[in-house]
């Protein structure tokens, strides 16, 4: 088993960045396939982004071409760099971890999820 847990949310201002952190214990991040998702109250769990062990990486096209994640194995970190943020991008960010998924922009394929950070974006 592996525990996730986020930082680096906050208050940021529209056309801003943010960069948002997750830590894994247990297990290295390279053992899982490592996701971001993102939930707005009262919305569904939405897809923001996914790196593979192979290391490709998948987008929402929402976030394509502002947001990228990246892993650090020596530091056992998943980052998500978050750049040109919009209002819309606010929400509780989780990180999330898989071994095996059918459809990478649906929630379900993640076995653990971190306790989320929250990212409000103000004009």
């Amino acid at each position: 088993q592996v525990q996730l847990v986020e930082s680096g949310g906050g208050l940021v201002q529209a056309g801003g960045s943010l960069r948002l952190s997750c830590t894994a214990s247990g297990r290295t991040v390279s053992y899982y396939h490592m996701g971001w998702f993102r939930q707005a109250p009262g919305k569904e769990r939405e897809f923001v982004a996914a790196m593979l062990r192979s290391d490709n990486t998948y987008y929402a096209d929402s976030v394509k071409g502002r947001f990228t994640i990246s892993r650090d194995n020596a530091k056992n970190t998943v980052s998500l760099q978050m750049n040109s943020l919009k209002l819309e991008d606010t929400a509780v960010y989780y990180c999330a971890a898989g071994s095996y998924f059918t459809d990478i922009r649906r929630p379900t394929w993640a076995d653990y999820w971190g306790q989320g950070t929250q990212v409000t974006v103000s004009p």
